[in-house]
């Protein structure tokens, strides 16, 4: 039962599309969207020229308003009317305008390469057109032209994303049916790769890199810069430790040897003084006798040693020379 309000609504809608295009021709209408709310339900006209759709005062909106009310039952309906900033990109404007200009009695060639010029310029990534039916003129068959300019997408689900858009224009000469696709500057599709783009990214990307290495090689070389500069402040107080140190050793060392000098000064001066105490006339005879006796002494101590040894060898001689005269007696 819910399918069925939703085709209602689908069909609500596809009704007031052809009203409107009936009503708005020479205002460019494109299209349109419908949005309900509990209270109110807003239709958004795209078009091309909205001064001719507003109307002077407004009075071609208000007519609008009362018949959609009418005619389709719709409560409330509230009309906003949106502006197309670049026709040239809308399929739907750009068929339009190439039906108004081959039903005036313009060749076709001429409005298809115009229309082409004017998609390009506006930056469209591609166009193409198709045209069907009598192209060759009175009397002539039916014909297929095909233009195509920039790139195009035919294959897959990535085709929604191409403005595609369907007309039929009638000249004298008989129809002719209009296929317009146009991929607009703003739409990106994910298989599509762009090498210049890559390119120009890899180079900002090695830049950068560059840009972070140098920066690095700057920091850490400040760094050392400054470790060098501490390094060689403590490396002076160092030195300045260091002198005061071994001025202090200097200094000590100075008078280390003033007071060695002062001992060796005072030793000598007291071996002056017994120098001078011992050349006295008196005392140096008294000394020299006393060394005589105390040497003759010992030499005649020697003496009477040597001359005790001597007797008493020729005493243990006699009593041997004795007792082996007695042994030879008696055998």
């Amino acid at each position: 039962m819910i399918e069925r309000t939703f085709i209602e609504q689908g069909m609500k809608k596809i009704q007031i599309e052809k009203y409107m295009k009936t009503q708005l021709n020479r205002a460019g209408f494109t299209g349109l969207q419908m949005v309900k709310t509990p209270l109110v339900t807003r239709i958004v006209l795209r078009v091309a020229r909205p001064g001719l759709a507003i109307g002077k005062g407004g009075q071609n909106i208000r007519m609008l308003t009362e018949e959609i009310e009418k005619r389709f039952e719709i409560d409330n309906p509230q009309i906003e009317i949106q502006d197309i900033k670049t026709p040239a990109l809308d399929s739907r404007a750009t068929v339009d305008k190439m039906v108004e200009l081959i039903e005036r009695g313009y060749s076709w060639k001429s409005v298809v390469f115009r229309t082409t010029r004017d998609i390009k310029e506006a930056g469209a990534q591609g166009v193409e057109m198709l045209l069907k039916g009598k192209l060759s003129g009175k009397g002539g068959r039916k014909r297929k032209h095909r233009m195509i300019d920039g790139y195009m997408k035919k294959a897959g689900d990535q085709v929604k994303l191409v403005d595609t858009a369907k007309a039929s224009a009638y000249p004298k000469a008989g129809a002719i049916g209009i296929t317009i696709s146009i991929i607009r500057p703003e739409v990106v599709f994910p298989d599509k790769i762009n090498i210049r783009t890559i390119i120009r990214e890899r180079k900002n990307a090695e830049k950068t890199a560059i840009e972070q290495a140098t920066a690095e090689k700057e920091k850490i070389e400040a760094k050392e810069e400054a470790e060098k500069e501490e390094k060689e402040k403590a490396g002076e107080v160092k030195k300045e430790d260091k002198g005061k140190k071994e001025e202090k050793t200097i200094h000590e060392v100075k008078e280390k040897n003033k007071e060695e000098k002062t001992k060796e000064a005072k030793k000598t001066s007291e071996k002056k003084k017994q120098e001078k105490k011992v050349k006295k006339p008196g005392k140096k005879k008294e000394k020299g006798k006393e060394e005589k006796k105390i040497a003759k002494k010992p030499e005649k101590e020697d003496k009477a040693k040597i001359e005790k040894k001597s007797e008493k060898e020729e005493k243990t001689k006699t009593v041997k020379t004795e007792k082996k005269s007695e042994k030879k007696e008696k055998k």
